[in-house]
């Protein structure tokens, strides 16, 4: 009886121990509660009450903090497929026209040139893709167009409706489709991600960001 006695009370100390209400910061030893001094090196256990307490408030602080941090789940833009196609031919095309125009006795001056110049075509394009950006947040869908001067529309997650993706058949064999948005937040209610590589991966994602909000 006596052993068993002083198991439970060896136990429950340990328990109480490793719960870590309060230790001693100069020896680390266990502070029993309402104790004023350190039982093994006579410190003052005043500071180790308050150390603890402001790690908890620490603590709760930062919990705080990265609940109301917004976190992005994925920033898409439209296929580069299509630019890369088009600087291929326009390389070819400006190969084909020096040869062309130097067949014709025309100088290198005027005809290289004028074969760079195509490729101010898919270049265009280029540039007209980079001002478009898709972000899905854990809140929100932001849709952002325009290269120095940017427009952001914002669809708050909990007013989309419906996702559905559309890809026609040449467009399931290239990879790339459109994902349709149906929300209720503006009029129309109807936002497309238009030309986005791997569309259904982009939809998973934005579904499975849904059922939080639902």
């Amino acid at each position: 009886m006596i052993r068993r006695a002083s198991f439970g009370i060896t136990s429950r100390s340990r328990k109480v121990r490793n719960d870590g209400l309060m230790s001693c910061l100069t020896c680390g030893a266990y502070i029993a509660p309402g104790v004023r001094f350190c039982s093994n090196c006579g410190a003052p256990a005043a500071d180790a009450e308050a150390t603890r307490i402001a790690r908890v408030q620490s603590a709760a602080l930062e919990r705080g903090a990265d609940s109301d941090l917004e976190h992005t789940i994925f920033a898409v833009r439209p296929t580069m497929l299509f630019i890369k196609l088009g600087y291929l031919f326009a390389v070819l095309g400006a190969i084909a026209l020096v040869f062309l125009l130097a067949s014709v006795s025309v100088p290198a001056s005027i005809s290289v040139p004028l074969g760079l110049a195509l490729l101010l075509i898919p270049g265009y394009y280029h540039v007209r893709r980079n001002m478009i950006r898709y972000t899905l947040t854990d809140s929100k869908l932001e849709i952002d167009t325009g290269f120095m001067a940017r427009n952001t529309r914002n669809i708050p997650l909990n007013k989309i409706q419906d996702v559905t993706v559309s890809a026609s058949i040449p467009q399931r064999m290239l990879g790339f489709g459109d994902v349709i948005i149906d929300n209720a937040s503006e009029l129309g209610g109807t936002t497309v991600l238009h030309n986005i590589n791997t569309p259904r991966h982009y939809a998973d994602l934005l579904l499975r960001e849904l059922r939080h909000w639902q």
